[in-house]
C-alpha cells in the first residue's frame, strides 16, 4: 500500500491503519471507535471554519462547542451547489498539500476541484483494499487476477485510486478505457483477449456496451475472454441489471464501491455482493429528502455524510443526493461496517400513474427475469385516451444469447406493468440510442429515461450532447 513517508501525513498513517486493523479484526472497542469520530469530527470542524474561506462563513453562528456525532443535526448542510460556487474557498488547507489533483466531469455544471492529501489517499484506499482482497480470495484463492481499468478521464481518480488497490493486491492492472481517443472499443477489446483480463472496473453502462462491440467484431464472450469478475460502478446497478451481465459475460457481477469525487469511498462491496460503509472515515446520516430532517444514522432517505479525515476537503454533513437504505450488518463477511443499499439519486424519482418510483424499481421492473440484454430505454407517454400515462420499453438483445426475443418481450411486459401499474409495450431494437451509455457523466435518468410529458431538463439536454461520440465504432 502507498504510504505517504514524512510529515503529519505519516504520523496519520500510522495511527490511523492501527485502528483500521482493528475495525477489521473485530478487536476495536465500540466506545474507542466513538471516541475516535468524535476526536475527528472535533479536528474537522476546528480545521475547516479556520482553513476554509466557505466554511468560516458557512458555521460561523453555529456554537461548534455544542456539537458531537449525536448533534450533527445542528449544522447546516452542505450541497453541491455549495462546492460548484464556492470552488477553491472550500478547501481548509492549502492546495499544495495535495498529492493529487481530481475535478468531477462538470457535465451538468461547473466541474468543482478535488484535491486529495496523504491522509485522505491512505483513508480511503485502505478500505477498498479490504473489499478486493476479501472477494478475490473469495474466487482466486493465492492467485492475484489480472485486472483491467475502464476509468472515464484523466482528471478522475478512478485510474489512480484503482490502480493502487490493484497494487495493494498485488495484481497486474491495464488502464483501458474504451472512450479514450487512444485505445477506443476495438483496442479494448483486443488487451482484454491478449492480456487474458481476468476482473474488469468498469461502468454498468459500459459493460453492456463492450459485450455489443465484441458482437460486431467478432469475438465469443465466452471463448475468447478470460473474464471471470465484472466489478462495476460508477451508476446504478440494481440486482436485476447484475443478473443480466452476469448472462451476458458469463462472470460473476459486483457492485464494487460506492463513492464520489468530492467524498471519497463511502462503502465497499463484500464476497457476498452486500455493500458496506467506511465507518472510520464517515459520520452517516439518513435524512428525509423533501424537510432536510434528520433520522439518524440509519433508516431510508438521502444520504449525507459528515467526512472524518482532516485532509484538504473534508465536507460537513454533505448532502449527496443518493437515495440508501441503511441498516445494521448481519453479513458473515470479512466486511466490517453497517450496509448501505443505494436505490438511486433522490433527483431520479419518477411519478407513474399518480405513483412516485426510484430510479432502482423502475430498472427493476423492466429487467427482472431479463438476461442477455445489450441495453434498455423506457420512453414515457401521456395517453389521453386511457387517462393515464403509459411506457414503452426499448429493449436491446444480444442474438446469440436469446433464442427466444418474442417471450422475452411478453414477460418484460406483464412484469412491468403489473409493478409499476401502467400500460407497457416493449419494442425490441437492433441498436439503442448512444445516450444510454452517459448514465455515469450525467445520470441515470438522462441516460435511461425519455420523458415526453415534459421538456427535455438541462440535464437530458446534456447528455443528447455528450451521447454523439459515444458508439463503439466511433
Amino acid at each position: 500500500m502507498w504510504l505517504p513517508t514524512t510529515g503529519p501525513a505519516a504520523d496519520f498513517a500510522v495511527d490511523y491503519l492501527a485502528l483500521h486493523k482493528a475495525f477489521y479484526d473485530r478487536t476495536l472497542d465500540p466506545a474507542d471507535l466513538d471516541a475516535w469520530r468524535e476526536r475527528q469530527l472535533r479536528t474537522v470542524l476546528d480545521q475547516v471554519t479556520t482553513g476554509s474561506p466557505f466554511y468560516a462563513r458557512h458555521l460561523a453562528d453555529v456554537d461548534l462547542a455544542t456539537i458531537t456525532p449525536a448533534t450533527l443535526d445542528r449544522l447546516p448542510f452542505t450541497t453541491k451547489t455549495h462546492l460548484r460556487e464556492e470552488m477553491l474557498d472550500v478547501l481548509s488547507r492549502p492546495l499544495a498539500d495535495g498529492v493529487f489533483f481530481y475535478e468531477t466531469t462538470g457535465t451538468t455544471g461547473r466541474a468543482t476541484p478535488c484535491p486529495r492529501d496523504g491522509r485522505e489517499v491512505v483513508a480511503s484506499n485502505a478500505h477498498v483494499t479490504e473489499s478486493w482482497a476479501s472477494i478475490f480470495r473469495h474466487h482466486f484463492g493465492d492467485h492475484p487476477p489480472r485486472i483491467g481499468l475502464m476509468g472515464p478521464t484523466e482528471v478522475h481518480s478512478f485510474g489512480d485510486t484503482l490502480g493502487d488497490i490493484a497494487r495493494n493486491v498485488g495484481s497486474l492492472n491495464a488502464k483501458i478505457w474504451p472512450y479514450s481517443p487512444v485505445i477506443g472499443f476495438a483496442k479494448a477489446l483486443q488487451l482484454m483477449k491478449d492480456l487474458e483480463l481476468e476482473v474488469v472496473c468498469c461502468t454498468p453502462g459500459v459493460a453492456m456496451m463492450l459485450a455489443k462491440a465484441a458482437e460486431h467484431y467478432g469475438y465469443r464472450l465466452r471463448e475468447d475472454f478470460a473474464v471471470k469478475l465484472l466489478f462495476v460502478t460508477g451508476e446504478m446497478c440494481t440486482p436485476a441489471l447484475a443478473r443480466n451481465l452476469e448472462s451476458v459475460w458469463g462472470a460473476n457481477v459486483y457492485n464494487i464501491l460506492y463513492g464520489s469525487q468530492e467524498a471519497f469511498v463511502i462503502a465497499t462491496a463484500c464476497r457476498n455482493k452486500r455493500m458496506h460503509l467506511s465507518q472510520t472515515n464517515y459520520l452517516i446520516e439518513v435524512v428525509d429528502p423533501e424537510t432536510g430532517a434528520s433520522h439518524g444514522p440509519r433508516g431510508s432517505g438521502e444520504l449525507t455524510v459528515t467526512m472524518l479525515i482532516d485532509g484538504v476537503k473534508p465536507l460537513v454533513r454533505y448532502r449527496t443526493g443518493d437515495a440508501v437504505i441503511v441498516e445494521a450488518s448481519d453479513c458473515d463477511c470479512e466486511m466490517a461496517g453497517d450496509l448501505v443499499q443505494i436505490v438511486g439519486r433522490t433527483l431520479d424519482r419518477i411519478e407513474l400513474g399518480g405513483r412516485r418510483f426510484t430510479a432502482g424499481q423502475v430498472e427493476t421492473a423492466v429487467l427482472t427475469g431479463v438476461t442477455g440484454s445489450g441495453g434498455y430505454q423506457v420512453v414515457i407517454d401521456h395517453d389521453p385516451a386511457a387517462g393515464g400515462d403509459r411506457l414503452t420499453v426499448r429493449l436491446e438483445l444480444l442474438k446469440e444469447l436469446v433464442d427466444d426475443p418474442a417471450g422475452v418481450a411478453d414477460g418484460v411486459r406483464e412484469r412491468a406493468a403489473a409493478a409499476l401499474g401502467v400500460p407497457v409495450e416493449v419494442e425490441l431494437t437492433d441498436g439503442l440510442d448512444p445516450i444510454v451509455s452517459t448514465g455515469a457523466f450525467v445520470s441515470w435518468k438522462a441516460a435511461r429515461i425519455v420523458d415526453r410529458r415534459v421538456e427535455a431538463d438541462h440535464e437530458t439536454q446534456v447528455a443528447q450532447r455528450m451521447a454523439g461520440n459515444r458508439g463503439y465504432t466511433t
